[in-house]
This record gives structure tokens, sequence and C-alpha cells, in this order.
């Protein structure tokens, strides 16, 4: 069994869809980013990738490749779980936190998790998705960006 953890930062700007997880959020602002910039599809994709050993999202779909531009991110985070399973892993469990102080996320964490279980391609009762403010501090608390963290159990 290996571990992976990952973490990943979008900017928050006005124009930009905020895409976390899959599920478009409604809001005025938008995760800056090459992709869809969906923070926390990367964090989980950079999760898996550390647990395989196998480098990080910026590696596989560097940000200065045009086939990337606004690229879905459950899409790269599903040929990242094809490569694990190709390295002879499989996904056991999966664990996140998103942190931001808007837009609230609670309504859409179910679905949220079924959309990254699906990509995975494992139970979404595998997946574990939160969310949290950081109390008002930071980046995250002025709404100046948002934070995922995942931490993956893979299994050879």
């Amino acid at each position: 069994m290996r571990v992976g953890l990952g973490v990943d930062v979008h900017r928050l700007v006005p124009g930009r869809r905020c895409v976390i997880g899959g599920v478009d959020v409604p809001s005025e602002l938008g995760l800056d980013g090459h992709s869809d910039a969906d923070v926390l599809a990367h964090a989980v994709a950079d999760a898996v990738l550390g647990a395989i050993r196998a480098g990080d999202i910026g590696e596989l779909f560097p940000d200065t490749d045009p086939a990337y531009e606004d690229a879905d991110s459950l899409v790269l985070l599903s040929r990242v779980a094809e490569l694990a399973r190709s390295r002879g892993f499989s996904i056991a469990d999966v664990d996140c936190v998103v942190e931001a102080q808007a837009p609230k996320l609670m309504p859409y964490r179910d679905q949220m998790r079924e959309n990254l279980a699906a990509a995975l391609g494992i139970d979404a009762e595998n997946v574990g998705v939160k969310a949290t403010t950081t109390e008002r501090l930071g980046y995250t608390g002025r709404s100046e960006g948002i934070r995922a963290t995942a931490v993956v159990l893979a299994e050879r």
C-alpha cells in the first residue's frame, strides 16, 4: 500500500467559471488556470501521482501545452487513474479538503464525490470531500483563492 498527498491552489478572478470537483459552482469569481482550474481534481490527481511515484500533474499536463487549454480536469484525472492501473495500482481510498471562504460548497459535496469517484473508477463511498473556511484568514479567507488538499491510498 502507498499513500500520496496532493495540494493545489488557484486564484479567484472575474470572468471564469468556478469548477470544483467537476461541479460548476455558482460564484461571482472563478478559478484562474490553463485548464478549467478544478483545484480539487488537480489535488486528487497529484495525490494519485504521488502514491504511484509518477511525478505531478504539471509534468503530465503542462500549462505550456495548448492541448490542455480549458481542459476538463476530470478527464485529466481519469487519465491519471488509467496510468495508476497500468502500473498495477488500484485506488482504495481518497479524502479531500477544500479551503474556501466563498462560495459555499456543502450543497455540492455529494456531486463532487460522485464526479471524482467516476473519474477514478471507484465507488463514491471511497471518496471523502470536506469544505472549510479559514475564518477569514489568509488568501482563502480574503476570497483571493481556493486551496484543495487530497490524500490517496493506493494498493498494488
